[in-house]
């Protein structure tokens, strides 16, 4: 990992959420291949080009994850196959658009996360090719 993701991941607190998110990062990052990036308070995996019907265009991180200090927000794509059906064998979760947000690792299952952070890592090589 960068030497600043290892500072954005040394700052965590409390030490049990400094524990998931160091548990995420080797997750999002042995599921993309692709090194850890800091991308503010966000850690990053992989990047993309968007451009929206106004003509607006960014990049962004194709997988990633913030480390909040009440629990974990996952940024993944909300439109993939079977995310419903994942989510409901999850566990302890609560979702936004395209965020999933997680108290602590230990309540959720670890084999649906990465089912879910790979779907999502998927979908987002077939609608963003780079």
């Amino acid at each position: 990992m960068a030497e600043d993701v290892e500072s954005l991941l040394a700052g965590v607190t409390p030490p049990e959420r400094q524990t998931d998110a160091r548990a995420v990062a080797a997750l999002m990052g042995r599921v993309s291949g692709e090194p850890a990036a800091p991308w503010g308070s966000m850690i990053g995996f992989g990047r993309y080009r968007y451009r929206y019907e106004s003509g607006r265009e960014g990049e962004a991180f194709r997988i990633g994850f913030a480390p909040r200090k009440s629990e974990l927000v996952l940024y993944l794509l909300d439109d993939f196959a079977r995310r419903d059906e994942m989510l409901a064998r999850l566990g302890k979760h609560r979702t936004g658009k395209s965020c999933l947000y997680v108290k602590r690792l230990a309540d959720v299952d670890a084999g649906v996360l990465e089912q879910l952070v790979a779907a999502s890592w998927r979908h987002m090589a077939e609608k963003y090719p780079t």
